[in-house]
């Protein structure tokens, strides 16, 4: 995983509640072998018609094209467990996800993936919904800037250090290899 410091980016308003991983990536586009590839198929149900882009889709706006911010509502990330749901979300561009709340194993995913869920409040979000300027996420000093005001949110240390030194579940294990061989040789049989 790459390491993550700040993103700067104009968000995309995903103006949708109890968005299960079905939504995000459809069962149908499940069948890769790789983690890449299904940012092609992110939301593919309410992005397209018959294969066509719907314009009344928010990731069909031009504007939000590049964006790395995506704003959702309650409970994002519902349902089945998917980890193919968050490797669409990166693989479509996606660093930040910022909503009131998470499905805590989509939570999970999103840091073991290299992805930055923060929960904010109902009046947060509001205000990042409604702001047509880009957003500054700073993780180091656990920050969310808009419009030049500056609003903290709260993450675990350990999933701080995790997105900060871009280490994933074997380089997390790996700092640990020193004790781990210390064991084995302390319980040879």
């Amino acid at each position: 995983m790459q390491p993550f410091k700040k993103i700067k980016s104009i968000a995309t308003p995903l103006d949708k509640v109890n968005v299960d991983t079905d939504q995000i990536i459809p069962k149908q586009f499940l069948k890769l072998i790789q983690r890449t590839g299904f940012g092609q198929y992110l939301f593919y149900d309410w992005r397209f018609e018959k294969d066509v882009p719907k314009k009344d889709f928010v990731l069909n706006d031009p504007v939000y094209k590049n964006s790395k911010i995506l704003l959702a509502r309650d409970n994002f990330g519902c349902g089945s467990s998917r980890e193919h749901a968050v490797w669409a979300l990166d693989d479509y561009g996606f660093k930040v996800i910022i909503s009131t709340s998470f499905a805590d194993i989509f939570y999970n995913n999103c840091f073991k993936n290299g992805i930055l869920p923060i929960k904010v409040s109902d009046d947060i979000l509001q205000k990042l919904f409604s702001t047509k300027s880009e957003i500054e996420i700073d993780l180091e000093s656990q920050s969310i800037t808009v419009d030049d005001v500056p609003i903290s949110f709260h993450i675990e240390p350990h999933w701080k250090k995790i997105l900060l030194e871009g280490l994933d579940d074997i380089a997390v294990t790996l700092l640990h290899e020193n004790k781990i061989l210390a064991y084995e040789r302390s319980h040879k049989i």
